[in-house]
């Protein structure tokens, strides 16, 4: 497969929700054997490309499905995600500040946190569309780096801390 190609594969890896940027840095690097800083910004490209329109359009659309006779279920489940991570936020922010509180939760690769549902928390609070983004962007480029530096360990065959000793 040309290495084009790849590029592009993680390119989009990194826009779907839940696996972002924490699965395509890895499978860019560590599979697909890409330029570990191109593929970090590549990945950081597209995942920050739906931020907008997360934030503009999901709260809405999301409200619109929930409504609806049939298949409403999995519109409902991501409102309460949302609306859960937005409590986690609010109780965040109260220690940390709201900035702070949102460029962690997107920053710290877990289950669960990550652009996507970050931008959504955030719309669902009202917060600012600037400070939500430049927050976003900070939170994913914290989480590539670790995730960066999580598939050159792995690489480099250090898969544990004993390894490391």
């Amino acid at each position: 497969m040309p290495t084009i190609v790849k590029y592009i594969l993680v390119f989009f890896i990194s826009m779907v929700p839940i696996i972002e940027l924490r699965g395509a840095v890895p499978i860019g690097v560590t599979y697909f054997g890409l330029n570990e800083y191109i593929t970090l910004a590549v990945c950081i490209v597209g995942n920050m490309i739906p931020v907008p329109f997360i934030y503009l359009f999901a709260r809405k659309v999301l409200e619109w499905g929930s409504t609806w006779k049939h298949g409403s279920g999995i519109f409902k489940w991501i409102l309460q995600k949302g609306e859960k991570a937005g409590k986690k936020l609010t109780a965040n922010s109260k220690k940390h500040g709201a900035f702070i509180a949102l460029m962690l939760f997107v920053g710290i690769p877990l289950p669960g946190t990550g652009a996507w549902t970050g931008t959504l928390a955030a719309s669902m609070l009202d917060f600012d569309l600037k400070k939500t983004t430049k927050a976003v962007v900070l939170g994913v480029l914290m989480a590539g780096i670790i995730m960066l530096v999580i598939s050159l360990l792995a690489k480099a065959g250090i898969t544990s801390v004993s390894d490391l000793f």
